[in-house]
């Protein structure tokens, strides 16, 4: 009575077809996997970094905590997720490990023979200039 008949054919007509409906969900699949690989997936990437930065937390690493305080580590206490930071000479804090937001510098692994050895082994394995190269080097600045 109200409904003019061309409506009416043209809303018998898409019922049948399920190709419409499936058209109407591919914006909602094509956002999905635009968020999955631009926001979902890198911050799943950058959690699991931290996961391993904090875990590998060793006593003379230099951190600083999501406070912004700078300090060293001293301790690390495992069953309580806790450690000791000295933030100047003789100040110690406990900071839950998870306030850890970034590791500064980590200290160099003392060898087992001592450190001076691994100095003279280290100027030992280092490549001496010889005179041969010195003169091919000074001629070709010249």
């Amino acid at each position: 009575m109200f409904i003019s008949p061309a409506y009416a054919q043209a809303a018998g007509a898409a019922a049948p077809g399920g190709a419409g409906a499936l058209m109407q969900f591919a914006p909602l699949v094509l956002i999905f996997i635009v968020f999955y690989f631009l926001l979902i997936r890198p911050q799943q990437k950058k959690a699991k970094e931290h996961r391993a930065l904090l875990s590998n937390l060793r006593r003379g690493d230099r951190v600083v905590t999501g406070g912004g305080i700078i300090g060293t580590v001293t301790r690390v206490i495992d069953k309580d997720d806790e450690i000791s930071v000295e933030i100047a000479e003789g100040v110690r804090v406990k900071v839950l490990r998870s306030t850890v937001t970034a590791v500064l510098s980590k200290p160099e692994p003392v060898s087992a023979k001592g450190s001076k050895a691994a100095k003279e082994k280290a100027e030992d394995e280092a490549p001496a200039e010889t005179s041969d190269d010195a003169e091919t080097s000074s001629t070709e600045k010249s």
